[in-house]
């Protein structure tokens, strides 16, 4: 067994979050996230995850929309 201590650095930061639903990608940009700086791994507070469900679920008109080129791995 080690005795090495696992550091964790979270900072405050504004990310985007990407989902895909039903074939089509979606990108929420500026959500306030906690970000591990050892990891990258990003965590949300319940109130911003609340806010993205409604968000994406409400089907509002989003603010722009990109052309995305999409490649295969072969």
């Amino acid at each position: 067994m080690s005795n090495e201590v696992w550091k964790e650095t979270m900072i405050e930061q504004r990310v985007n979050y990407t989902l895909e639903l039903d074939g089509n990608f979606i990108i929420v940009e500026n959500v306030p996230a906690r970000l591990c700086v050892e990891t990258g791994e990003r965590f949300f507070s319940p109130e911003t995850v609340e806010r993205l469900q409604q968000i994406i679920w409400k089907g509002k008109q989003p603010s722009r929309t990109l052309e995305v080129p999409v490649y295969e791995f072969v």
